[in-house]
């Protein structure tokens, strides 16, 4: 029988942190558990995952669907689409059996490309890469998440370009529902030996095609929503915390200008695998606190704020009355004082 290779290619960025990831991972997960009630499904599909923040990582290599082992999925600082692109290239040359004058390989690959943003390294030579190689040898599905994707860039990779307008469990159980009833549908066409791409239709109250072009200005971090990482003073836990921009004034003066700042979301706790999934080579930004609005407590020790900035320039956590405290990142003793102003803080890539 031959094989029907699908691969899932994720937005691990840091602005999924929190629900959006978890939305993401279930569906993941749902997605598998559906196929695998399907006949034509364990016959012909192999999957793949693969990860991209800052870096890109297969977390699954093409795997017949019955031995597919859940995965996590990361966290980390960047949206690394352009190295995404090359890491999928690499990947369906080395799994993907090509048919020759005496075997028939694979049937056409179906890639289901997530993101929440746009990209923040060198995209450009990796779509013309892309288009001039694989464009007609793999159908590729560009799925964004949420309000703030730039489909002027993946609308450049593929025609089929579908938005889903929030990133919670309801909104994507229902994708990954769509996602699934694709792929059956693929394998039992491959099982009949038929090769059919189109799409089937759209649930219009959970996606839609998009036709928008939006373009985003081009900048070094992701300019739609603000990470900051920390560290718990008492236990050197990381955490992150996420704000979404918001607009805080419209028209002013009637000039139609519009004035923005950053609502927090967040305050998660974040694993020591985002420093690894996280592009250190990357040009750091800095966000002055002046449109940061809201703190929170520490998600670890749940000390008074998770917003303490040691002289190092790094954020830790403090519980409002101790004197002295020990940074996490540099190890010096501190004391705190109340800021009497605003000031700069690194923050990620988004």
């Amino acid at each position: 029988m031959r094989r029907l290779p699908v691969f899932f290619v994720i937005d691990c960025s840091e602005s999924m942190v929190g629900q959006p990831l978890q939305a993401v991972q279930e569906g993941v997960d749902f997605i598998m558990n559906s196929l695998r009630t399907d006949p034509y499904a364990l016959e012909t599909v192999y999957v793949s995952v693969i990860a991209y923040a800052g870096i890109v990582r297969t977390l699954v290599p093409l795997t017949e669907l019955f031995a597919y082992q859940a995965c996590e999925l990361p966290l980390g600082g960047g949206t690394h689409l352009g190295k995404a692109l090359d890491h999928l290239a690499k990947e369906i040359e080395r799994s993907v059996i090509k048919t020759t004058a005496d075997v028939k390989g694979d049937w056409k690959p179906v890639v289901y490309l997530f993101t929440d943003g746009r990209p923040t390294d060198d995209y450009e030579g990796a779509i013309s890469r892309w288009k001039a190689k694989y464009e007609n040898k793999v159908t590729l599905v560009a799925i964004g998440l949420g309000q703030d994707v730039d489909f002027s860039i993946l609308k450049r990779l593929t025609e089929h370009c579908i938005s889903v307008d929030q990133i919670d469990q309801d909104y994507v159980k229902n994708l990954c529902k769509w996602i699934s009833a694709s792929v059956v549908s693929q394998s039992i066409s491959v099982g009949q030996h038929q090769d059919r791409q189109d799409l089937l239709p759209l649930d219009e109250r959970y996606m839609h095609l998009a036709k928008e072009r939006l373009t985003f200005r081009k900048s070094k971090a992701d300019d739609r929503t603000v990470t900051i990482v920390g560290r718990c003073q008492k236990l050197h836990h990381p955490y992150i915390l996420k704000y979404s921009r918001r607009l805080q004034y419209g028209e002013l003066s009637d000039l139609n200008i519009n004035i923005y700042n950053f609502k927090l979301e967040a305050c998660t706790g974040i694993s020591e695998d985002y420093f690894s999934w996280t592009d250190h080579a990357a040009e750091k930004a800095k966000i002055n606190t002046s449109v940061l609005d809201g703190s929170a407590g520490c998600p670890h020790c749940y000390a008074e704020t998770a917003f303490a900035m040691c002289a190092c320039g790094s954020l830790m956590c403090y519980d409002g009355y101790s004197e002295y405290a020990v940074c996490p990142w540099c190890q010096r003793q501190i004391s705190f004082s109340v800021s009497g102003g605003d000031f700069d803080l690194t923050r990620g890539q988004g």
